[in-house]
């Protein structure tokens, strides 16, 4: 052990002799004159030979704290701790916690953090680092579609399919309508310069019509209506909505993004096709590549893994390619994944957890950042927020509960299912995102829709615990003791 110890010391002590002797040598040596003028041109200069240490140290601290690796940490950091934080306090107030991340995302951009202390807000969300944020939301949406196409069951669909088909699709045509009645009088003043009419005609009915199925099978979950006829017969309207719903985005942004007739009929076809490709294709053979062995194990393998984000991957660059976006890529991935073996679940556990805690919260706060609530500034800007609630939540709640009642459900059951399928959460952000990105929503009118979604999907607990306080009273009221 001396032994060692002796040659690890002595090699020690003649290096480090060694390397101060040949740095002692090597400071007479002449700079080279060329590479001194590279470093002119191309590098700031650098401080003085008589700065202090504490002074070298501060500066040295600054310049990595400015690094886009550093930024990135600290956005992160601000982010997560955020969206946790408010979540944790809407569900003190009976709200899913996730409305407090949509929340979070809100209050971290320049309507409250921005308008507090904006040095603070430039440093931690400096405008050349946004393009790195908004890449990350996106693959945080992606993964986060890829599970809502795995978490949706045909089984459901096709036990209740006359009730479900009649529920959603009214609930998705009527506020459909009212959206494109409203984008006629709100057009002119509110689209995007130089979006067309008809594209922000479609993007206004898309925004009034959409379910967040995630959201509303986690609102059931906590109230334990799962399992019940309620519950069930929501989930399986909500199913149905969602996959409505985003086909008719899907065609929207392929028409959208074309400039003629002859393009956009030859985008649609494309879309079509891949949908049957991915149906009856990739649907019936990746059972096999993965084999019987694999889906059943208790884990996945990593080789499952690598395959399953191929698949993933393949699909959201297709439909990235094709002209609508990644994230039906993903969502139609997620909706072909094998189910033998609880595969589904065990994949859903995975990537959910890391989707929603670490990437979605960064979609939440991108989408803060493009939120200007200082946009209306005025009674008129206020009135006119209030009154797209007011049309989004009558057309939702109103025909989803009139359909439901058509189809035999008592009044209180079919006004419960109406604030049920009137949650919009997440899923909504995701499309307005996509119509601003596509130069359709105005910062204005992007800024009413994120607060009809915010307001409309904070209505449903609420909405729900006072329709179903009727029904409990009517019961009451209709039994042999209250007789």
């Amino acid at each position: 052990m001396k032994r060692i110890a002796s040659f690890y010391l002595i090699t020690l002590t003649l290096v480090g002799i060694g390397i101060l002797a040949v740095l002692h040598l090597g400071a007479s040596l002449p700079s080279p004159q060329l590479a001194t003028e590279l470093l002119h041109s191309a590098s700031p200069k650098a401080p003085p030979a008589h700065t202090s240490a504490l002074s070298a140290v501060v500066s040295g601290l600054a310049e990595n704290a400015n690094e886009p690796l550093s930024h990135l940490f600290v956005q992160l950091f601000v982010i997560i701790a955020a969206s946790r934080l408010v979540g944790i306090v809407f569900a003190r107030f009976g709200q899913p916690s996730v409305v407090g991340e949509m929340a979070a995302g809100i209050l971290l951009g320049p309507s409250l953090f921005g308008l507090l202390a904006p040095s603070a807000f430039q440093f931690v969300f400096p405008v050349n680092s946004l393009g790195v944020l908004k890449l990350l939301s996106q693959v945080g949406v992606c993964l986060f579609m890829f599970v809502v196409g795995m978490e949706l069951d045909a089984g459901h669909v096709r036990k209740k399919a006359d009730v479900a088909v009649m529920v959603s699709h009214a609930s998705i045509v009527i506020p459909y309508f009212l959206g494109v009645l409203l984008a006629y009088f709100l057009y002119t003043s509110l689209a995007q310069p130089g979006a067309g009419f008809t594209a922000f005609a479609l993007f206004m009915g898309i925004s009034m019509s959409i379910t967040a199925f995630p959201m509303l099978a986690r609102i059931l979950q906590e109230r334990g209506l799962t399992k019940t006829f309620l519950g069930s017969t929501a989930i399986t309207c909500a199913a149905v909505d969602d996959v409505t719903a985003w086909s008719i985005l899907a065609f929207v942004v392929a028409i959208a993004r074309t400039t003629s007739v002859g393009a956009s009929a030859l985008n649609l076809l494309l879309v079509l096709g891949f949908i049957a490709l991915m149906l009856w294709g990739v649907r019936l053979v990746l059972p096999r590549w993965l084999g019987t062995a694999e889906l059943e194990r208790e884990e996945p393998s990593k080789g499952a893994l690598a395959t399953v984000i191929c698949v993933v991957v393949a699909a959201a660059l297709c439909t990235e390619i094709i002209g609508i976006h990644a994230l039906f890529g993903a969502f139609l991935a997620g909706a072909v994944m094998p189910e033998t073996g609880g595969f589904r679940h065990k994949l859903s556990v995975r990537v959910e957890n890391f989707s929603t805690v670490l990437l979605l919260p960064l979609f939440f706060a991108f989408t803060g950042l493009r939120t200007q609530i200082g946009l209306l500034n005025d009674v008129q800007g206020w009135l006119l927020c209030l009154g797209i609630i007011a049309v989004a939540t009558v057309g939702k709640l109103g025909g989803s509960a009139i359909a439901a009642r058509w189809s035999g459900m008592n009044w209180s059951e079919s006004l419960q299912l109406g604030a049920l399928m009137n949650t919009r959460g997440l899923m909504e952000l995701i499309a307005l995102n996509i119509g601003y990105d596509l130069g359709i929503l105005s910062p204005r009118i992007f800024t009413m829709l994120v607060i009809m979604a915010l307001a409309t999907t904070m209505l449903t607990g609420p909405l729900l615990t006072l329709f179903g306080r009727k029904q409990s009273v009517l019961d009451d009221s209709h039994s042999p003791a209250a007789a």
